[in-house]
This record gives C-alpha cells, sequence and structure tokens, in this order.
C-alpha cells in the first residue's frame, strides 16, 4: 500500500509533464489526470492515469477518493477567450476544490502565475523583490483567472481548514530560452520546481500561503522569502544562459511590467506567449 498518494491533475500539460519524473518518490502513487491522454507507466513507475476534465464533477469526486494531496495544474495556461477561461480555469478550480474537500484532502496545491499580477511594474520589487503576496494586477483573462483561484483557495482554508499553498509561477520549462531575455527573471527550473513542490507537500501545517514560483535568479525580481519560509532551497540560476539570450536594441514598452508581453497582447485571442 501507497504511504502517499498525491493526485496532479493538468498532467499532460508543460509542467505536469515535468514534474512526473522528478516527484517520483518509494512509497508514493501519482495519480494523474488530463483530458489529453497521458503515455502509459514506464517500468516500475508508480502512476495511476485518469482521463478526465477537471470541469467533470463526478469525474473529480472519483479521481479525489483516496487521495493524500493534490496538484492542481489544470487549465488553459495562456490567454483564452472569457468563455473557455470562465469554464476550465475558474470554474474548473472551483469543481476540484469541492471535490477535494468532499474526499477529505487536507493539503492542496494551487498553480497561480505571475500573471495575476502582471500590471505591476518591475520597480516595485524593491532591494527584497516583490513580495509573494501582492494584490492582484492582472494582464490578461487569463491572469483575473488565476487571481479568481488565488481567491477560491484562500476561501477554501478559511471555510473549511484545507491547507492550501498557492505558487505564483513564473515560467517553468527545461531552459529558459522560450521567453528570451525576459526567461532569465521568471524561470523557475524544472528541478527547482519539483524542490518546491516537495516544500509545499511536506511542509507540517502551512495553513493558506501565496508563494512565487521561481529559481534564484540572477535578474530576479520575486520575493523567495515565503517559499523559503516552506523549506525550498533553488538551486538553479538562469544567468548561466545568459550568453544565448540577446536582449533586443530597444526594451519594448510593456518591459516594465511583470508580465511583460501579456500586458499587450489582444484580451480573449489565443496566443503563443
Amino acid at each position: 500500500m501507497a504511504d502517499q498518494r498525491v493526485l496532479i491533475t493538468g498532467a499532460a500539460g508543460v509542467v505536469g509533464t515535468l514534474m512526473r519524473p522528478r516527484l517520483r518518490r518509494d512509497g508514493r502513487v501519482l495519480r494523474l489526470l488530463d483530458v489529453t491522454a497521458q503515455p502509459p507507466a514506464a517500468g516500475d513507475e508508480a502512476v495511476e492515469l485518469v482521463t478526465a476534465s477537471v470541469t467533470d464533477g463526478d469525474a473529480m469526486a472519483k479521481a479525489c477518493e483516496g487521495v493524500d494531496a493534490l496538484i492542481h495544474l489544470g487549465g488553459h495556461s495562456r490567454e483564452n477567450t472569457w468563455g473557455a477561461t470562465l469554464d476550465v480555469n475558474i470554474n474548473g478550480t472551483q469543481i476540484v476544490l469541492d471535490a477535494a474537500r468532499s474526499a477529505g484532502i487536507k493539503r492542496v496545491i494551487l498553480a497561480s502565475s505571475n500573471h495575476s499580477a502582471g500590471f505591476r511594474t518591475v520597480d516595485e520589487a524593491g532591494e527584497h523583490g516583490l513580495p509573494a503576496d501582492s494584490t492582484p494586477r492582472p494582464d490578461t483573462y487569463y491572469g483575473v483567472s488565476k487571481a479568481a483561484i488565488e481567491a477560491l483557495g484562500s476561501l477554501y482554508h478559511s471555510r473549511f481548514g484545507m491547507d492550501v499553498i498557492v505558487i505564483r509561477i513564473g515560467s517553468c520549462f527545461e531552459t529558459p530560452h522560450k521567453l528570451g531575455v525576459r526567461g532569465l527573471t521568471t524561470w523557475l527550473s524544472p528541478d527547482d520546481g519539483a524542490r518546491l513542490f516537495e516544500a509545499c507537500l511536506s511542509h507540517p501545517s502551512p495553513g493558506y500561503r501565496l508563494i512565487w514560483g521561481v529559481s534564484d535568479n540572477t535578474r530576479r525580481i520575486y520575493s523567495l522569502a515565503e517559499a523559503e519560509a516552506l523549506g525550498y532551497r533553488s538551486l538553479d540560476n538562469a544567468e548561466k544562459y545568459a550568453e544565448e539570450l540577446t536582449a533586443p536594441a530597444s526594451p519594448a514598452p510593456d518591459a516594465k511590467y511583470v508580465g511583460g508581453p501579456f500586458c499587450s497582447a489582444p484580451l480573449g485571442s489565443p496566443n503563443p506567449l
């Protein structure tokens, strides 16, 4: 019998795929849920695969059975129409949280984003970085949905006593190249991402916490104090890629904002940012 069963929604997405091998532990079963079919277990990999949507209440109730902790990554990961964003990111998160509450899951980790505070300016960071609990200044419908997720997490903690940790993720990819020079600020390395999730899973009684999810990058503008209070220690730094990334001759007008190009992208229009 497993000592711990962790449900991960959105497990076939970018972050979920990166975390799947990194969150393997003896005595732990990963229950991986996504609307997309996923690769079968490899070798002795202890996984349970579930194909379902976070908007399906019955499926989520079943997926939460026998689960000790939940990592909610499911949802649209970039700008989309208001209807799609509302349905999947906001309503879907409420469905997930309610299923977790009904199943008695006490530890929930919710994936938010830097875009919930995207219209905060870089110069607000100060000496110690932008505080993780800075009030929302969303830059898109996507950012609004992440601000709503943060509020839902707070509600379910306050109402039902669930330990809820919300991570405002910068950008979690194998390398920061996808975002260009901006990635040198926002990058959360996959290995640091796993360290962060492990800290969130293992802290004895976090209550409700709002933290940044980034590596300790030389150009970091985000405070790591809140994540470090949970036991997180970053071992990676995006600066090692700096020579491979060329800054534009003239910084874009939206470079002054935390959300970068999201702050000028068309609202409601799916884009590749």
